[in-house]
């Protein structure tokens, strides 16, 4: 009976050990399954997110039509608005300049090419495109346009009378020096009024504008300040590619206002 016994407690103990052996198998195999499912989820996944944030700022970055536009006409340009300033003054003799455009980078602008070329032979003004040098070799007058950028500046006279001179961009020779056809006399008088009141040089405005915003002068023309004087409206393009537009007091060279096209 006593042996009997022994045997029965023997075989009960081992059976114990036997299933706490295996319940310790099964909890630890359970245990780690999971957790190593989850870890690598979690390094796919640290792999992966950073893989988008680094693609967003790409799309974000690209530039607009008209940045595109403005990029490519700067890039070409080699003259720059003080050069053309000189260039355009010295064609009309005792000439100030009132209005100072690069072609294409204003939508503007665009409309301004064709008249000056239509018009361009008959001005009976012939001297002044015959004493241009430019005008002798006959074919760049009528590709410049075509071929690269160009400034169109409007000079005047004492009295108002107005000078269309276009300059190429890139060499910086006079293209056109003609006497606009259009003009009347309240044009001539209005004109000669505003630069009468115009103390301060377009330089002067180019320069305060540009110290405001560092970039690069594409248009600086003169206009009433609805009836508060006059401005020197300055364009200004920056390295973003957009454009700034700036209205200089034409007596006191201050800010007056100041608007950011951000196509």
């Amino acid at each position: 009976m006593n042996s009997a016994s022994s045997r029965a407690r023997t075989l009960k103990t081992v059976g114990a050990l036997g299933m706490a052996a295996a319940t310790a198998v099964l909890m630890t195999g359970c245990g780690q399954s999971p957790d190593s499912a989850t870890s690598a989820a979690t390094s796919e996944a640290a792999k992966v997110v950073p893989q988008k944030q680094t693609t967003s700022p790409s799309a974000s970055a690209r530039l607009t039509e008209d940045q595109q536009e403005r990029k490519k006409v700067l890039d070409a340009t080699k003259v720059t608005f003080d050069d053309a300033a000189t260039t355009a003054t010295g064609e009309v003799a005792g000439g100030k300049l009132v209005d100072l455009d690069l072609e294409g980078v204003d939508d503007d602008d665009q409309d301004q090419s064709p008249s000056p070329t239509g018009s361009g032979s008959p001005t009976g003004s012939a001297s002044p495109t015959g004493s241009a040098s430019p005008s002798g070799t006959g074919s760049p007058s009528a590709s410049p346009g075509s071929e690269g950028p160009i400034w169109v500046a409007e000079v005047a006279e004492k009295d108002g009378t107005v000078h269309t001179v276009r300059i190429n961009a890139v060499d910086g020779k006079v293209i056109e020096a003609r006497v606009d056809a259009d003009q009347d006399a309240d044009d001539k008088k209005q004109t000669a009024d505003r630069l009468a009141q115009a103390t301060q040089t377009p330089q002067q405005a180019a320069k305060v504008a540009t110290e405001k915003k560092k970039g690069t002068v594409t248009s600086v023309g003169l206009d009433d300040n609805d009836g508060k004087g006059v401005v020197w409206q300055v364009d200004v393009v920056g390295s973003d590619w957009k454009k700034t537009t700036f209205d200089v007091d034409a007596k006191t060279d201050t800010i007056v206002r100041e608007e950011t096209d951000n196509d």
